[in-house]
């Protein structure tokens, strides 16, 4: 099952659980609204039922809330430390190419004397096979 199909899954039931309490909710006030009570009672009845329905709901926002805010560390921590990675991998990077650059420019400046040494060299044996002839 892949990971969509999990989301919609997890969302399909909170969906259900959701109206299963909406519907259970409307189907006690309908119960208490047609039960044939007198009105003192039915208004008692209402007053409880409306006290445990908003206890319930000051409980579940409490517990959302507590969760979002972990989220929301979890999220901050995660991302101070990919931040601090790359940071450090830049770093790394930076300083790498710095030494690549140092190494080709020392081979560069090896490369142009031997080049120099060798022209010398040449000219000097050009010279003397010059001298000879003459």
């Amino acid at each position: 099952m892949s990971n969509i199909d999990n989301q919609n899954t997890v969302g399909n039931t909170s969906s259900f659980a959701k109206g299963l309490f909406i519907g259970g909710l409307i189907g006690a006030a309908a119960a208490l609204l047609f039960a044939p009570k007198p009105g003192r009672d039915l208004r008692s009845d209402l007053s409880d039922k409306i006290t445990v329905v908003a206890d319930k709901t000051k409980d579940v926002a409490t517990v959302v809330s507590s969760k979002a805010t972990d989220l929301a560390k979890t999220v901050s921590t995660k991302t101070e430390d990919v931040a601090k990675t790359v940071s450090d991998s830049k770093d790394i990077i930076l300083s790498s190419v710095a030494r690549a650059s140092a190494d080709v420019a020392d081979e560069a400046v090896k490369a142009d004397q031997e080049i120099k040494d060798a022209a010398a060299q040449a000219a000097k044996e050009t010279q003397k096979q010059l001298n000879t002839t003459s």
